[in-house]
């Protein structure tokens, strides 16, 4: 297929919809006890509920959302850090337009750029340096945060600023990692998760080999997985044939865009400007080691939490909000017991009611059910 609606055709996807309702009833799952998967990925999430992905599913297979949104998972001390960096007078601060409304402890980066901070949208790392050329007697610190996905282009940012002595560009680095997150949901207490629908920009820059874990060492089959319904709904297939043949692989259902090693010059530019940090901080995961990365000494002049006093404070997320909770998969969003009433779109108090991929914002979005339903089964069963 080279055409997207030829990744929504109906006649298709209703053909997978019957191959997959076959499938489940060979494997023998019920609604009682249904096959859950997780759909790592937040642009995943949004797509299953975009489409009625759900709905054709039967009730004997739960989706689960995973914490694939890197905006979700930025812990409310980082928020704060954002916030001291681009409160400094001498600083223009860029970022992503998704980060500005994820709430701190005190304020979001929009309530402080509406109070005068010099705070910037921005599309990519590259529009950050290009403000660092125009306002030579200001510092410009990017705000760079994302998975696997985003570090290429915030690595070739910084080494196209080398190339050019710019000094006045600076980093906030907060990438994070995938394979260490998958691993710590498969090391929880409260892992239920049968099967992994991988994602597929991640998986376009690492390879599929890092998730080989994941089948070996866990016995959970994954599958790479694009982002047209079709798509989505091939990997779910492919998930519930491997049940079926009692398998666990690293299948590959994405590999028009995905090779088994990865993107390598991407990798290179990673690997030089990047190194794995020990521990970092996630919003509602606590701290994974390893699953981040900071910028290496000999970039030095780059990064931001060296070349600025950074509070770098641990901040607990209010005791009513439960992203943690629906990040692991452990509860869905609306049973969340703030969701639909204190937080919203308008008034989010999670980062997952805030960002573009956020699970709590599709169900807000796409939901099938209204938002009063919701509430109302909620407190129904507590």
């Amino acid at each position: 297929m080279k055409f997207v609606d030829e990744f929504r055709d109906n006649g298709k996807a209703q053909s997978l919809k019957r191959e997959i309702h076959a499938l489940a009833e060979r494997i023998g799952c019920s609604p009682d006890k249904p096959l859950l998967l997780m759909e790592f990925c937040g642009g995943h999430t949004h797509a299953i509920f975009r489409y009625g992905i759900e709905q054709m599913l039967p009730k004997s297979i739960e989706m689960v959302h995973g914490p694939g949104c890197p905006v979700c998972v930025l812990p409310m001390g980082r928020v704060d850090d954002c916030v001291t960096l681009a409160e400094r007078p001498e600083v223009i601060f860029a970022t992503f337009g998704d980060a500005m409304r994820v709430p701190g402890s005190r304020k979001s980066l929009l309530q402080a750029k509406a109070e005068g901070a010099d705070i910037r949208m921005v599309y990519s790392p590259l529009d950050a340096l290009t403000l660092a050329r125009k306002n030579p007697d200001r510092e410009v610190i990017f705000f760079g945060l994302g998975f696997e996905t985003t570090m290429p282009s915030t690595a070739l940012t910084v080494l196209q600023a080398e190339k050019e002595g710019i000094r006045n560009f600076s980093l906030f680095c907060n990438h994070i990692t995938t394979v260490p997150t998958v691993k710590a949901i498969l090391d929880s207490p409260d892992m239920r998760i049968d099967g992994f629908l991988a994602p597929g920009h991640v998986s376009m820059v690492i390879g599929a080999r890092p998730f080989d874990f994941v089948a070996r060492d866990y016995d959970r089959p994954i599958v790479i997985t694009g982002f047209e319904p079709l798509d989505i709904l091939q990997s779910i297939w492919m998930l519930l044939k491997q049940f079926a043949e009692g398998r666990s692989e690293v299948e590959n259902q994405y590999a028009r865009i995905v090779p088994p090693d990865g993107n390598r010059a991407a990798l290179e530019a990673i690997s030089k400007v990047f190194e794995i940090r020990e521990f970092f901080e996630w919003r509602g995961l606590g701290s994974i080691d390893h699953s981040g990365v900071r910028i290496r000494k000999a970039y030095a002049d780059y990064d931001a939490e060296r070349k600025f006093a950074v509070p770098n404070l641990k901040i607990a997320d209010p005791k009513s909000c439960q992203c943690g909770e629906v990040i692991k998969g452990v509860i869905k969003p609306w049973e969340c017991k703030i969701f639909g009433t204190a937080c919203t779109p308008e008034t989010p108090m999670g980062a997952l009611m805030v960002s573009s991929e956020g699970a709590c914002a599709a169900y807000f979005s796409y939901g099938s059910v209204s938002i009063d339903e919701l509430v109302a089964k909620r407190e129904a069963g507590s």
